[in-house]
């Protein structure tokens, strides 16, 4: 008969899952072993149990299939933790699949031990300990079955240590959930209220991760301006005219316009986080909204709609789109000059810098110029990601890997995954030093393992984001620098080709150089720490208070 551990990996393998991100721990060696002796999945040792969650986190974004991350006990579920959360508020599939302290050890507070499913409890849609081992097939199961549901995110399921080697029992991979399905009337009401707008937009987000298709025919047959949800970018092709802008940090007015001028809203597939809404503000009281979303819980959650329709969105853009051919409708788009004004605001300038370091626009610039349009592009948090949301145009499904957590360290880890989950294609990770100085030693997990992404980190010697808040609410940055380091050495000490380039003219060759060179490597380009984002500096924003 097979172990516990057996009839899990044979449960996820059915169910497509691939790869195991892990530190190994001594508490889950049963299925490092059962996963790492089978040819067609692939156990990756991280540097980090945080790397392992944020690979993991970043393979199911650019394959939409969950992928597994494994820790042990609580030392190591703890730092698997800011991967996990990142997980649940980017509605992305997970499974983490945790070792525990001996059954005989539950709830005596063994070495390591804490309740595993409560202490995940906020951050997951599943959490179980498995107390039998012909059970733990059929509770992982249930974990997949979670995780990939109306709105995804991550399960957890903890193993005592003992149980894993047991006589386990199989289970089969669970059934899709068939999603709901609008009714006539639903369809007809929405078609209503669109067809009599003068100024519809669309907001799109996590919902319609594959829907290019469904929403430009729809934004055509309509008339809509469409928005892209923080960091959701690629959910909608930038180069359609139809497309207004990223609603991210800071959205300058200029872009915002057309949605607070609007007079119908449609949501799709958005939950409506507090950045895509800047700060719970839009879409404002005026307007009627419809929002369309397969996750109930996310329907009227922060704004109260006209219409709130349960269904999937792009089942409910192809209805829409079907009822305006046959009732011949289309509507003429009345944003053009919107469109006019976000081509200019994301085609890059030539920044002159007062003082040493590059302009981050001018780093933007050159990988613009250089790496093709589908690149998938992982991005750290921190203000030089302004930069890359500025000028980066995503018109490629499933090609920006970034945490709408906001959680720092995620792009290098991110990368490599993506690496690993879309060989052949050209990853791009955008970091800052800090960023980088927290889990750059991935780096060694990418050349161990064949994975090749180009990782620019945007080198100012500063946490600008936080000296930004600062500068405006104290006066004075604290606690806020960040040395020097020779972050080039590093990356070449953990296997990658590194080059450190601090004057535009070098960029375009740098760039070249490390394209056409295999494996992991690194550009670091030494920016000007005065720089916060492509409308405010640091002396500037000092220089107002005073």
């Amino acid at each position: 008969m097979s172990t516990a551990a057996a009839t899990v990996i044979d449960l996820l393998e059915r169910a497509g899952v691939t790869r195991f991100y892990t530190v190994p721990g001594e508490s889950f060696l049963e299925l490092m072993d059962e996963v790492d002796r089978r040819p067609g999945l692939r156990l990756i040792s991280t540097r980090h149990e945080s790397g392992a969650a944020f690979m993991a986190e970043a393979d199911a974004k650019v394959t939409g299939r969950p992928a597994v991350a494994m820790a042990t006990r609580a030392v190591g579920a703890a730092n698997l933790a800011i991967g996990v959360h990142t997980a649940r508020q980017d509605s992305t599939p997970m499974i983490a699949l945790l070792g525990q302290v001996e059954t005989d050890h539950l709830g005596k507070e063994a070495f390591q031990e804490v309740d595993l499913p409560r202490f995940y409890d906020e951050i997951t849609v599943f959490g179980a300990t498995v107390h039998r081992p012909d059970r733990a097939a059929e509770i992982v199961s249930r974990a997949l079955l979670r995780s990939t549901g109306p709105r995804p995110g991550p399960a957890v399921v903890a193993f005592p240590a003992d149980v894993l080697a047991g006589a386990g029992l199989p289970a089969d991979p669970p059934v899709p959930i068939s999603g709901p399905a609008a009714t006539d009337g639903d369809v007809g009401r929405a078609f209503d209220l669109l067809a009599a707008a003068e100024r519809p937009v669309v907001i799109v987000g996590e919902g319609v991760p594959d829907g290019h298709h469904e929403l430009t025919e729809l934004a055509e047959a309509f008339g809509l301006g469409v928005y892209a949800a923080f960091r959701r970018q690629d959910t909608f092709p930038n180069d359609h005219r139809h497309y207004l802008g990223h609603l991210a940090l800071g959205t300058p007015a200029e872009i915002t316009g057309p949605l607070r001028d609007a007079d119908v809203v449609l949501v799709m597939g958005s939950r409506l986080d507090e950045v895509t809404t800047q700060a719970y503000t839009l879409p404002a009281a005026g307007p009627a909204v419809v929002q369309v979303d397969a996750a109930a819980e996310n329907l009227g959650a922060v704004v109260t709609p006209r219409l709130a329709v349960h269904a999937s969105p792009l089942l409910f853009a192809r209805e829409l789109t079907r009822l305006a051919a046959d009732r011949r409708h289309r509507s003429a788009f009345p944003w053009q000059r919107a469109r006019a004004g976000y081509e200019r605001f994301s085609t890059p300038e030539t920044v002159p810098v007062e003082g040493e370091g590059l302009h981050p626009t001018t780093v933007m610039t050159a990988l613009r110029a250089h790496l093709p349009g589908d690149s998938i592009v992982a991005n750290d948090a921190g203000n030089f990601s302004v930069f890359g949301h500025r000028y980066w145009r995503f018109n490629h499904p499933r090609t920006q890997v970034a945490p709408i957590s906001g959680a720092m360290g995620y792009a290098v880890p991110a990368a490599v995954a993506a690496s690993l989950a879309a060989p052949g294609r050209t990853v791009l990770g955008l970091v800052g030093d800090g960023g980088f100085l927290m889990t750059g030693q991935e780096l060694e997990t990418a050349a161990r393992c064949g994975a090749g992404p180009l990782v620019v980190v945007f080198q100012n010697g500063l946490y600008g984001t936080i000296a930004m808040h600062q500068a405006r609410s104290t006066g004075r940055p604290a606690a806020v620098d960040i040395s020097p380091a020779d972050l080039g050495a590093f990356a070449r000490s953990l296997g990658a080709t590194a080059r450190t380039v601090d004057e535009a003219g070098e960029l375009d060759d740098a760039v070249r150089e490390l394209l056409a060179t295999p494996g992991p490597r690194v550009l670091v380009a030494r920016t000007a720490a005065d720089v916060l984002t492509p409308s405010a500096t640091l002396s500037g924003l000092l220089g107002g208070r005073a």
